[in-house]
C-alpha cells in the first residue's frame, strides 16, 4: 500500500501535490509517456472481442502494479473520503500510476472504437491475423513466468485452455438494455480486462452488449449515451475493486498455478481470433445481422490475402517482442 501519509496523520499537513506524489507512479515525463503508451495499447486491445488488455499489462511488466493500484482503493481510502480528507485519500491511492494508465486507455477507446469496428466489418481476416500474432507471442512471454514447469502446473495450463476454449465458443445472446443489466455488464467486462486471454469486449459480445456500448462511445456527450457510459463505468468500478482483491490473493498465495491458468486462458482464446471462419448460423437482431455461430476453417490455397495475413501475424509477434524489450529497458 502506498499510503505514506499514515492513517493518523491524514492529509492535513500536506499539499495536494505532495499527496499526489506520495504513491507509486511515474516521476519523469518520459516515464509518464511510456505508461500512457502502455495504456493506449491496453485500451486498443480491450475494445477487440478476443484480445485482452490484461495480456498487454502482463507483457509490458505492469500487471502486478496494476492489481496493486486497484487494490489501493480500500476501506482506509473510503473512510478518509467520507471525512472529506481529500488530501489523505489521494495520498493512499496510486494516483499517478492509474492517472497516466487510464488516460492512455481512454485515449485508445475514444479514438479507436470506430476504426476497430470498421476493420472488423471490412477487413476481418487481416485484423484477426494481427491479433492472432499478438496473442500467440504473448502466450510465450506469459508462459515463461510459470515456475516450476512441472506436471501440476501443466495441468492448470490445460484447465485454463479448455475453459477458455469452451467460453469463447459460446453463442452471443440478445439481452435487455436496463440500467441494472448495463451495470452488471460493466462489472463482468472489467474483470476480464485484467485477465490475460479473456477479453472484456468478448464477454460484452456474449452478453449482447458489445455493439450497444461501443455505439455510445462514438458520441459520448449525448445525454442518453452519457447515462449508459456512466452506468457501465459504475459497474466497472465496483467489479474491478472486488475482483482485484481476489486476483491479488491468488497471485500471492498460488502464483505459479494462477499464471498457469492465465496462460491456458490465452491458448484457448486463439480459437476466437483464428482469421478464417465459416458462418454456420446468423440472425437479425434489432435490424442488424449478427453472426451467432462460426467454425474455423483453413484458407483456400496460398493467395495474396493469405500472404497479407501471414505478414500481419509476424507483425503482431514483433509488436509483442518490441513492447517487452522496451518495458525491460524502462524498468
Amino acid at each position: 500500500m502506498a499510503g505514506s501519509a499514515g492513517d493518523g496523520m491524514g492529509g492535513n499537513g500536506m499539499t495536494f501535490r505532495a499527496a499526489f506524489m506520495a504513491g507509486p507512479g511515474p516521476r519523469t515525463l518520459r516515464e509518464a509517456a511510456m505508461l500512457w503508451l502502455k495504456g493506449v495499447c491496453m485500451g486498443g486491445a480491450d475494445i477487440i472481442p478476443g484480445v485482452s488488455g490484461g495480456t498487454i499489462a502482463f507483457i509490458t511488466g505492469i500487471y502486478s502494479q496494476l492489481v496493486d493500484a486497484i487494490r489501493s482503493f480500500d476501506t482506509l481510502f473510503a473512510r478518509r473520503l467520507l471525512r472529506l480528507d481529500l488530501k489523505g485519500a489521494l495520498a493512499e491511492v496510486h494516483a499517478r500510476f492509474l492517472g497516466c494508465l487510464l488516460f492512455g486507455i481512454l485515449t485508445a477507446i475514444v479514438t479507436m472504437a470506430g476504426f476497430m469496428n470498421f476493420m472488423l466489418n471490412n477487413h476481418p481476416v487481416e485484423i484477426w491475423s494481427l491479433f492472432f500474432g499478438l496473442i500467440a507471442a504473448s502466450i510465450f512471454v506469459v508462459g515463461r513466468e510459470i515456475r516450476p514447469l512441472n506436471v501440476a502446473n501443466m495441468s492448470f495450463v490445460l484447465l485454463g485452455t479448455v475453459g477458455s476454449y469452451l467460453l469463447v465458443g459460446m453463442i452471443p445472446v440478445s439481452t435487455p438494455e436496463t440500467p441494472s443489466f448495463i451495470f452488471l455488464c460493466g462489472s463482468i467486462a472489467i474483470c476480464a480486462m485484467i485477465l490475460p486471454g479473456i477479453s472484456g469486449a468478448f464477454l460484452l459480445l456474449m452478453l449482447g452488449k458489445y455493439e450497444y456500448v461501443t455505439r455510445t462511445l462514438k458520441n459520448p456527450f449525448l445525454w442518453d449515451n452519457f447515462v449508459v457510459i456512466a452506468t457501465f463505468a459504475a459497474g466497472a468500478v465496483v467489479g474491478i475493486v472486488l475482483f482485484s482483491r481476489v486476483l491479488h490473493f491468488l497471485l500471492n498465495r498460488w502464483h505459479a498455478a494462477t499464471v498457469s491458468v492465465l496462460t491456458g486462458f490465452m491458448i484457448g482464446a486463439l480459437r476466437k481470433v483464428w482469421p478464417w471462419k465459416e458462418v454456420l448460423e446468423s440472425a437479425v437482431i434489432r435490424g442488424k445481422m449478427h453472426v451467432l455461430r462460426t467454425q474455423n476453417v483453413l484458407p483456400d490455397g496460398f493467395t495474396w490475402e493469405v500472404a497479407q495475413a501471414l505478414g500481419l501475424f509476424v507483425l503482431g509477434v514483433l509488436v509483442v517482442i518490441a513492447l517487452e524489450r522496451l518495458s525491460n529497458r524502462v524498468k
